[in-house]
């Protein structure tokens, strides 16, 4: 099986904490020798979010803030990569066609943002849709898709299940609010809606709930499952 696991920055690495980094390397590494072919795209989180604010108060544009988010999310992919070791390819990828060679040979490939007005959870998305992953999985800070906020809003309801069209749907009211706290962006919505990619959306704090995701389907975010339905080959063979 074939999947990207894109992983929150305030996932990986709310604070410098090596252990932490070793947690997240150790279940992509597991899902490695269960012979699942895997991608990594990291997130920026906190610490990128300090960078851009300072260089925004220096006078930055919108441009250059999003490079300066960019090399946050590469040198955390490069924590991740050290915490791998010798199965990962031992630079980050810089664009898809690197990525999906990495994988073609078998490397464990792992890649940071990729250019201005792109988000990781766009450029997981995208590296999903370009080497045809079975399965695409967003370890993020919440424990799924939600109609509102759930930190603000004690109303909001968790979905457990949507289609990617749905899923879009529920992410457009939530893109126009600044400060928007969706589980993942618009155009990552958007591009899975039109791969139809088998997504997981979970709390990945712990990194033991994307190994049952992955491996076994058990996991308690939501399932994003397309209009067309089926799971991956994989977890029936479990």
């Amino acid at each position: 099986m074939r999947v990207v696991v894109s992983i929150g920055g305030s996932v990986l690495a709310p604070e410098l904490d090596p252990g932490r980094v070793e947690g997240h390397a150790a279940v992509v590494e597991s899902l490695a020798r269960e012979g699942c072919e895997i991608a990594a795209v990291v997130g920026g989180g906190g610490v990128a979010r300090e960078y851009i604010t300072a260089a925004r108060d220096l006078g930055a544009n919108e441009v250059q803030l999003d490079q300066i988010g960019i090399d946050v999310t590469r040198i955390n992919a490069r924590l991740l990569i050290a915490a791998l070791g010798e199965r990962a390819d031992p630079t980050p990828a810089y664009d898809y066609d690197e990525a999906g060679d990495a994988i073609r040979r078998g490397d464990i490939t792992v890649m940071g943002g990729v250019m201005p007005g792109q988000t990781t959870d766009a450029v997981a998305a995208a590296l999903a849709e370009y080497v045809n992953a079975d399965l695409l999985v967003y370890a993020t800070s919440v424990d799924g898709v939600y109609s509102a906020d759930p930190r603000s809003d004690d109303g909001a309801e968790k979905f457990p299940e949507l289609t990617p069209t749905e899923l879009v749907e529920v992410i457009v009211p939530m893109s126009r609010d600044a400060g928007s706290s969706a589980p993942v962006d618009l155009l990552a919505a958007k591009l899975i809606e039109r791969s139809g990619m088998r997504t997981i959306v979970l709390d990945g704090t712990d990194p033991a709930r994307v190994e049952a995701a992955v491996l076994r389907g058990e996991h308690g975010g939501t399932d994003i499952v397309p209009e067309s339905g089926g799971e991956p080959s994989y977890w029936a063979q479990r």
